[in-house]
């Protein structure tokens, strides 16, 4: 049995201060927006507590589906290292990357410079998608993670990352593992965020439709949810540094275990008034 803790959106609060040259396009907006709104809004001490809790809860592997920066400032990646660097190992964390990590093209190379070892399959392949196996699961991690113009923050696997994902998944039809997609942007729709959306979703639909995959995680939208594409299941979660808003940060932990098929146990952990208590709890079988 695998114990899986998949948290996402640290968007770590201790941002350095930017020099008026990085403040440019679409960074002076966000930078702004950060200054005015968001910093209230994820807190590092929120983020400590949850790392915490999670931590105490002793999973077996680690999964951050992206956005730990917040405009993409060449600081901010290297702060993100520090950052991992306490969640764990590369070994027992998978990383996929966000949007804000993609902020500018200026920077597009920093995550994997910075991260790159947070983010390479058991063969040693740094592309996506990649694969590790642990505890019994086969993880594949995607990228949707690409620059925007301003208010945007879309996703895009792209043709070239899709055919690959194909190749991947064919392979692992085969297999006798459940397999667990990692993505940052969400396959399935929420139409009240149509600027947020996985430009692509309908053909990454299709292609999980014709595999078997046992569930996809992904973050990007700051809420948990439960959705379905046919009968996977496709789960979300909150940013894990929200401190106000509608919802506020958490995390979920996955038990999968193979006892006359496999099943998966879902345990949702939120914060809420400084307490991190669990909030849901359901068992689903997996196809």
């Amino acid at each position: 049995m695998l114990r899986l803790a998949h948290f996402s959106d640290p968007h770590l609060p201790s941002m350095p201060r930017p020099r008026f040259r990085e403040l440019m396009g679409k960074r002076a907006i966000g930078f702004a927006n950060w200054s005015f709104r968001r910093r209230h809004e994820h807190r590092i001490e929120t983020l400590a507590a949850i790392l915490a809790d999670l931590k105490a809860q002793a999973p077996d592997h680690i999964a951050l589906t992206g956005d730990l920066v917040n405009v993409a400032l060449p600081g901010e990646f290297a702060a993100a290292r520090d950052f991992l660097s306490q969640v764990g190992v590369p070994h027992d964390v998978t990383l996929v990357p966000g949007n804000h990590d993609a902020y500018v093209r200026a920077t597009m190379g920093h995550a994997a410079a910075q991260w790159g070892d947070y983010m390479r399959g058991d063969d040693g392949s740094a592309s996506f998608p990649f694969v590790r196996r642990r505890g019994g699961v086969a993880l594949v991690g995607l990228s949707t993670a690409v620059p925007t113009p301003p208010f945007r923050a879309t996703g895009l696997i792209g043709p070239e990352q899709m055919q690959r994902f194909d190749a991947v998944l064919s392979e692992l039809d085969n297999a006798s593992e459940p397999v667990v997609v990692l993505m940052h942007h969400p396959p399935t729709t929420f139409p009240h965020d149509k600027h947020k959306l996985l430009l692509d979703a309908y053909a990454f639909r299709a292609l999980i439709g014709r595999h078997r995959v046992a569930a996809v995680l992904h973050g990007h939208m700051h809420v948990g949810a439960l959705t379905w594409i046919g009968g996977v299941p496709v789960f979300g979660v909150p940013s894990a540094s929200m401190t106000k808003g509608s919802e506020t940060a958490g995390y979920n932990l996955y038990g999968f275990s193979n006892e006359d098929g496999w099943r998966c146990e879902i345990v949702s952990r939120r914060w809420r008034s400084s307490v991190i208590t669990e909030s849901a709890r359901t068992s689903l079988p997996l196809g």
